[in-house]
């Protein structure tokens, strides 16, 4: 199904850095494609079954926006990463390669991709074949910190959020509504 508005030419868009922000100005992006008829749809790797407002927002509005989470409601870690937390991303990858090349999405959002590529869950040839293979009229857009130099060279555009001061650092802990 074709939406409305369609893009002549999807590029690849990469948010990261140590910033707060890169999944906030995704979404943000995600929910204005959306506001003008665009199909989109938000794969968000490493994050699973924990209650995000931008998931109660896009199930109380009516738009062609789907949000999928992919992974277990735990960390994961980068050291020593849980076989489980590997074959949840690689089927989430191959998820999202039918997304990309598919044709039937205008923008794809896959948030926390470049982490589940810097812990070794995506292999990162398979990412770079992924924008090699994109629908041509596809938006991608990436986010997650330790974007892959070799990732960024591909990208059309790559904004880096760089932390200059964070309430974390100070003790103020996460709070619904902002950071969830």
């Amino acid at each position: 199904m074709s939406s409305p508005l369609r893009l002549k030419k999807g590029l690849v868009q990469i948010y990261t850095g140590n910033g707060k922000g890169k999944t906030t100005a995704s979404l943000g992006l995600a929910f204005r494609a959306s506001g003008h008829g665009m199909r989109v749809y938000v794969m968000q790797f490493m994050k699973g079954q924990t209650v995000y407002g931008e998931l109660e927002a896009a199930a109380q509005i009516s738009l062609d926006l789907t949000i999928e989470q992919v992974g277990r409601d735990t960390f994961v870690s980068k050291e020593n990463p849980d076989p489980v937390d590997a074959a949840m991303a690689q089927a989430a990858f191959e998820r999202a390669q039918e997304l990309v090349t598919g044709g039937d999405y205008d923008l794809v959002v896959l948030d926390e991709l470049n982490c589940a590529v810097d812990f070794g869950l995506v292999p990162v040839d398979d990412v770079k074949a992924l924008i090699k293979a994109k629908a041509p009229h596809t938006e991608l857009v990436m986010t997650g910190r330790g974007a892959h130099p070799e990732i960024i060279e591909l990208a059309d555009l790559v904004t880096e959020m760089r932390e200059v001061k964070h309430y974390y650092n100070s003790g103020q802990p996460a709070r619904q509504g902002i950071e969830s």
